[in-house]
C-alpha cells in the first residue's frame, strides 16, 4: 500500500462534522496522519449541497459554530452560504483543507482482525487503509431525496423541483408555487419564494410545530460589546444552551403547558383562532418531531401579507394546472416543491464488513451513540435531534480520542463494543416520530436499556459525563495479531 493511502485516521466527510472531528484530531494527537474522503467538489457537506432559497440554519449559530472558533456574524440564524463559508475558513485557518481529497466517495470498508486495520474502497475503485475509521458523512443520502409516488405527476404542465437538488436557473417570478411539506425545509422556502412569487402556498397533510425567534441574539450582542471574542461566544452558547434544553424537558414533562404557549405565540401573530388551530394545532406533543423556527415569524407575516397561505388537506392527483385535494379543491400552480424529507442512509451509506462477514447497522447495537456493537475501530457521527448538531458532534470527536488516547497507552490495536446482552436493544437511535424517520428504522442503529448503550438527548448531562465516560465499559481491547506492515513503522 503506498504510504499516501495508509493513514492512522480516515474521516469520512468534509462537512461540519468532519472539519470539526480533524481539527479535534490534529489538535490533541499532532503524531496521527489522517485523510478526509469527500464524496462532493467541496467543503461543506450539507451547507453546500442545499441551495435553495433562504437556505438557513435552524439551530441558533452560537451552538452550531465550533467551540474552539467562535460565530462572529451578527446573525444569530444565519443564511446556508455564511456557514458553508465559516467551515472552509475554518479548515484552511487550520491546515484541514490539505487533508482532503475531494471527489472521493467511499462505498465499502472492510476489516482485517489479523491485520488491525479497515481497506476502505471508493466509488472509483481506489483503495486506502487506516487504523481506525471515522464516518462523519451525516445521516441521509445526498444522492437521493424522498418523493412520495404522487398520482398522475406525468400530467402537470408546470415544473416539480426537490429542495436537495435546486436548479440554479428556476425562475419562479410571479409565478403561482405550491410547497408540498411543513416541516423545516417548507417553512423556511414559504416567505423566502413568497417575496418574488405570485403566491406561496404551503400543502400539509397535517401541521407541525412553529416557533418565531429573533434573528439577533440580545444577549450575545451586548457580551460581544463587554467580552472578548471568545468569552462573549462562551457566554452566547451557555446561554442558549440552557434556553433550548430548558423548553426540551419542558416540553417532554408539561406538553399541554407548551402547546397552549404556541399556539399562544402563533395567535399573536395570525389573530384567527379557527385559522391557527386548522393548520398551526398537531396531533402529537411538542418534539415528538422536531420544532420548526422561523427567524422573525417570518412565515407568519408572509401569511398575513396574503403572499403565503396554508393548505391543510390530502393530494388527491395532479392535474394540469396543479394538485387536485381530496376536498375536491384544485390548487393553481406554475411551480411545485417536492419539500417532503429526506432519504436517512446510515453511516454514509457505507457496506461494512469485519473479516469478510457483512455487518447490517440495523441489526446493531449503539455505543454511546458513535460506536457500533461488534465492529471494532469504527464510528459515526451524529447530532442531537433536540438542540444544534454540533454540540454531540464535538463530544463525540472527544470521546474518540480519548479512546485512542487509551489504546495508545496500553499497546491496543483494536477497541471493539460487546453489548453484553445482544437481545437487550430496541428503542431506535433517533427516537423521533417525523416521517422521514419512521421510513428507515429498520436501517439505523437500536438502543439498549442501560449506559453506556442509551443516547439521552440531553447535552447538559452529555458535556458532564462524556469526558468522565470510562472507555473501557463493555469494550473489548486486542492487541495486533500479525507484524506490522512496512508503511505502518515508516513515516
Amino acid at each position: 500500500m503506498p504510504a499516501d493511502r495508509h493513514f492512522d485516521v480516515l474521516i469520512v466527510g468534509a462537512g461540519l462534522s468532519g472539519i470539526g472531528a480533524a481539527w479535534r484530531l490534529q489538535k490533541q494527537r499532532p503524531r496521527d496522519s489522517y485523510v478526509i474522503l469527500e464524496a462532493r467538489d467541496a467543503i461543506g457537506g450539507t451547507w453546500d449541497l442545499f441551495r435553495y432559497p433562504g437556505v438557513r440554519s435552524d439551530s441558533d449559530m452560537f451552538t452550531l459554530s465550533y467551540p474552539f472558533r467562535p460565530w462572529r456574524e451578527p446573525e444569530a440564524l444565519a443564511s446556508g452560504d455564511k456557514i458553508r463559508r465559516y467551515i472552509e475558513e475554518t479548515a484552511e485557518e487550520a491546515g484541514i483543507t490539505r487533508h482532503i481529497r475531494f471527489g472521493t466517495r467511499v462505498v465499502r470498508a472492510d476489516w482485517s482482525t489479523p491485520d488491525a486495520r479497515w481497506t476502505v474502497r471508493t466509488a472509483a475503485g481506489d483503495v486506502y487503509t487506516c487504523k481506525f475509521l471515522y464516518g462523519c458523512a451525516g445521516y441521509y443520502s445526498y444522492t437521493e431525496g424522498y418523493r412520495p409516488d404522487f398520482p398522475g405527476l406525468g400530467e402537470f404542465r408546470g415544473e416539480v423541483v426537490h429542495p436537495q437538488f435546486w436548479p440554479e436557473n428556476l425562475d419562479y417570478r410571479g409565478k403561482r408555487v405550491v410547497v408540498i411539506g411543513s416541516g423545516a425545509t417548507a417553512v423556511t422556502l414559504v416567505p423566502a419564494m413568497a417575496t418574488d412569487a405570485a403566491h406561496v402556498t404551503m400543502l400539509q397533510r397535517s401541521p407541525s410545530y412553529v416557533t418565531p425567534l429573533p434573528n439577533r441574539d440580545v444577549i450575545a450582542d451586548l457580551a460581544r460589546k463587554l467580552l472578548p471574542p471568545k468569552a462573549a461566544n462562551r457566554v452566547a452558547r451557555a446561554k442558549n444552551i440552557l434556553l433550548t434544553q430548558s423548553f426540551y424537558q419542558l416540553a417532554r414533562r408539561r406538553p399541554r403547558l407548551v402547546r397552549r404557549a404556541l399556539r399562544g405565540v402563533a395567535l399573536r401573530y395570525l389573530h384567527n383562532p379557527g385559522y391557527v388551530d386548522e393548520h398551526f394545532k398537531p396531533r402529537y406533543d411538542p418534539w415528538d418531531q422536531r420544532l420548526c423556527v422561523i427567524p422573525e415569524a417570518d412565515l407568519y407575516t408572509a401569511i398575513t401579507s396574503g403572499r403565503a397561505s396554508v393548505v391543510t388537506d390530502h393530494i388527491e392527483t395532479f392535474v394540469p394546472e396543479g394538485i387536485r385535494l381530496k376536498s375536491g379543491t384544485v390548487l393553481d400552480a406554475d411551480v411545485i416543491v417536492s419539500a417532503t424529507g429526506l432519504t436517512l442512509l446510515p453511516v454514509g451509506g457505507i457496506a461494512l464488513a469485519v473479516d469478510g462477514q457483512p455487518i447490517e447497522v440495523g441489526g446493531r447495537a449503539t455505543y454511546r451513540g458513535l460506536m457500533l456493537s461488534g465492529v471494532p475501530n469504527f464510528a459515526y457521527c451524529i447530532g442531537y435531534v433536540n438542540a444544534s448538531w454540533t454540540l454531540r458532534a464535538d463530544l463525540s470527536h472527544r470521546y474518540l480520542l480519548k479512546l485512542l488516547d487509551h489504546m495508545e497507552r496500553h499497546g491496543y490495536a483494536s477497541a471493539t463494543p460487546a453489548h453484553p446482552r445482544p437481545g437487550g436493544a430496541g428503542r431506535p437511535l433517533l427516537d423521533l416520530s417525523s416521517g422521514y424517520v419512521q421510513r428507515a428504522l429498520d436501517t439505523f442503529p437500536v438502543q439498549g436499556d442501560r449506559d453506556p448503550w442509551i443516547v439521552r438527548q440531553n447535552y447538559l448531562r452529555d458535556v458532564l459525563t462524556t469526558p468522565r465516560a470510562d472507555v473501557t465499559r463493555d469494550m473489548v481491547f486486542a492487541r495486533r495479531s500479525v507484524p506490522a506492515r512496512k508503511e505502518e513503522v515508516v513515516r
